[in-house]
């Protein structure tokens, strides 16, 4: 069976590492999968869930912020602006964080206001998807 080596880092560190048979990705565009000998591609990512299927068949769910997407035949690495594990979301924390910025969406009135209380929505509403999904609730 063909394999994918897939490394997912952030800025605090490295935060997954290891052989995979399927790798799914929030890209700009759409989710994209990810299987061995795939095509060399580089992508924008946006907040959400980036899944690695094991050689074993079993999933590991990981939250990011955005970030980028390199593919190589043999290689897929994910630069994450920020990156948690699966286990570490909190549900009760992901809706406050919405329901902050749902607020503060409300609240602001420039421009520029606008957009970074819009991207801040966005990255909690996809955390609280996943953190949703993970619990099996979707």
């Amino acid at each position: 069976m063909a394999t994918i080596k897939v490394d997912i880092v952030s800025a605090e560190g490295e935060i997954h590492s290891g052989e995979a048979r399927m790798v799914f990705a929030p890209a700009r565009m759409g989710e994209v999968g990810i299987a061995p000998r795939h095509a060399p591609l580089l992508t924008a990512l946006k907040p959400g869930e980036v899944r690695v299927e094991d050689v074993d068949g079993k999933e590991h769910f990981f939250y990011i912020t955005g970030g980028i997407l390199e593919v190589q035949p043999h290689l897929v690495t994910v630069l994450a602006d920020t990156a948690l594990r699966g286990e570490q979301l909190d549900e009760a924390a992901a809706l406050a964080a919405q329901q902050e910025a749902e607020e503060a969406l409300k609240g602001a009135s420039e421009e520029t206001d606008v957009a970074r209380a819009q991207q801040e929505l966005a990255e909690a509403r996809a955390r609280y998807r996943a953190a949703q999904k993970l619990k099996g609730k979707r």
